[in-house]
């Protein structure tokens, strides 16, 4: 099973710099005889067609991966859940989105037929993929839903796809997993790995699952059409933010946080497209572009079918260049596709992978928090009121999605009681001596699909001290936090990136960037085949280290505010 990482650095500048930052699949909905065309249609994730003035801006989004979770529903409505397709867990989607979405009946065909290559025909197609591959000069990849099936993001027109099963009224089993924490597939880890080799050009993604953007592709390299579920834009200066939450909105509406940019400060909006929004020429502008200069066009896990999006790959052909598509149905373009393979995305990558004798990297997810301790004194200045804060790096208005509960303990124990932080925000008040130090220990335990179950962490505090402030290189952190994760073969690795304090209240602000995960995906090509398509695998679990607790405190310089 895989799971999804939050990208570390959350803030991407208009310019594009590239971001670091990681899933299973298959949706259900219990069958219930109350539920309306209405509410299944918005029951779903963008499938539908949207008719507009110009064909350009006429598109279906019903080749994406998208989120679906219905938490606390009310009675009156069916219970919706998620589940994969694959041999894995399922993962949580948020219905957020879908219960936003304007109503739209036609969702088009469903209940798409699944093909498979006869094994030795198999074999000869990704001999002949890899050799395309290994001679293209400017190789561009179009992504649909089949690529995150394998990480718990449903498809929808397949067999077991979201549409088919609710026209069919069958339900769908309970997820066990969020959204949030869903991980790139061996698909898309091999896709960085080809980025990184100077092969692979471009990528145009009509997924909304964020997982190309986690997986390490740079932002500049990456056209999302139909935008991202975790991604925040600011309308005034551009910058992007990805977070690790789901973001609440889904339209190009504004969301509840601000620009963190001191010169802007402008409310943000979501990137998601709702029906009647036209594809952004940010992202349409580019991804012609690269169509037109490509050799191949790749085309993986996608029916084809959505306009504008489905045209951009035969804008190679008019270039000269040629079109590969790999999907376990069969799509409209197949008759100009050089080459067309049925099988698993991730069987028919791994294959060329090793072809090309190109290693697939491990997924490294890394989380940010931030420990705040604000300050106080009393009216005779013996005493000092003050709030300890294990927040998100992301604003405070942002959740933390990936901790669960805060145990606050203290080393000296006669004169501090433990506290049991179990809800957000964590927060705990205390009152003490001014002139006595003391040192805490914090136990964060993490929720459903980190790697490591909890992580403990020594936070010295003298109020008569200073603070050393400091704002350490986040990439070169980063790097040295994956190097060690992937030396020991386990997560739970952090440090300090930042140090800085507030003057209005008085406090210090500290953030950690910890490593939550670590899967390494092995090449599947080679193993035994599957008895259900011929040649095909079972979808492995990939391999998770580091599960249980970190078994070590990171020792942080001490933490001293201002008298």
């Amino acid at each position: 099973m895989h799971f999804f990482s939050c990208n570390p650095d959350s803030t991407v500048s208009k310019s594009h710099s590239p971001i670091s930052v990681s899933q299973p699949s298959f949706l259900t909905v219990p069958h219930s005889p109350s539920l309306n065309p209405r509410l299944a249609a918005l029951s779903l994730s963008l499938p539908c067609l949207c008719l507009l003035p110009r064909r350009r801006h006429r598109h279906r989004l019903d080749d994406l991966s998208l989120p679906l979770f219905l938490s606390g529903c009310s009675d009156s409505l069916p219970f919706l859940s998620l589940r994969t397709v694959s041999e894995s867990s399922p993962i949580n989607m948020s219905l957020g989105y879908a219960e936003k979405l304007s109503y739209i009946e036609d969702v088009g065909n469903v209940g798409m037929v699944e093909h498979f290559d006869a094994s030795h025909l198999l074999r000869e197609k990704i001999e002949r993929l890899a050799i395309m591959i290994k001679k293209s000069k400017h190789l561009v990849v179009f992504t649909g839903a089949g690529i995150s099936t394998s990480c718990g993001i449903p498809d929808f027109r397949g067999p077991k796809g979201i549409w088919t099963l609710q026209r069919e009224g069958k339900a769908l089993p309970e997820a066990s997993l969020p959204f949030h924490r869903a991980m790139p597939s061996l698909t898309h880890m091999a896709l960085v790995e080809l980025e990184k080799a100077g092969i692979l050009k471009f990528v145009i993604s009509q997924n909304v699952d964020g997982l190309h953007l986690r997986s390490g592709i740079p932002r500049e390299k990456l056209a999302e059409l139909h935008g991202n579920s975790f991604m925040e834009t600011c309308p005034s200066c551009g910058v992007e933010y990805f977070r690790d939450f789901e973001v609440e909105t889904i339209g190009l509406k504004e969301t509840s946080r601000r620009c963190s940019d001191e010169k802007c400060g402008a409310r943000l909006k979501d990137t998601v497209l709702d029906w009647e929004d036209a594809l952004p020429p940010k992202e349409m502008d580019p991804a012609e572009k690269h169509c037109k200069q490509a050799d191949i066009v790749l085309c993986l896990g996608t029916s084809l079918q959505i306009t504008p999006a489905c045209n951009l790959p035969l804008k190679a052909i008019r270039g000269g260049g040629k079109v590969v598509i790999v999907n376990l149905q069969k799509t409209p373009k197949d008759k100009k596709a050089a080459l067309v393979i049925h099988g698993f995305v991730d069987k028919v990558i791994a294959g060329v992978m090793d072809q090309l004798n190109l290693q697939i990297p491990p997924f490294i997810r890394i989380d940010l928090f931030q420990i705040i301790i604000m300050q106080g004194l009393s009216l005779d200045k013996r005493y000092v009121n003050w709030t300890l804060q294990v927040a998100s790096a992301h604003g405070q208005k942002a959740t933390l999605p990936f901790i669960k509960s805060v145990e606050v303990s203290f080393l000296d124990k006669e004169d501090y009681k433990a506290a049991i932080l179990d809800r957000q925000p964590f927060r705990l008040k205390r009152r003490t001596a001014y002139n006595k130090a003391f040192e805490m220990v914090l136990k964060l335990n993490f929720g459903d699909g980190c790697g490591c179950s909890s992580l403990e962490i020594d936070v010295p505090v003298d109020f008569k001290g200073s603070t050393d402030c400091f704002n350490f290189d986040k990439d070169f952190i980063f790097q040295k936090l994956r190097e060690k994760a992937v030396i020991e073969s386990k997560c739970g690795q952090n440090d300090v990136i930042e140090r800085k304090t507030i003057l209005t209240p008085r406090g210090d602000v500290t953030t950690y960037a910890i490593v939550t995960n670590l899967v390494h995906h092995s090449k599947t090509s080679k193993s035994s085949p599957d008895s259900r398509s011929n040649g095909d695998l079972k979808r492995r679990k990939p391999s998770f280290n580091g599960t249980g607790s970190s078994g070590k405190r990171s020792k942080v310089s001490k933490c001293k505010s201002r008298s």
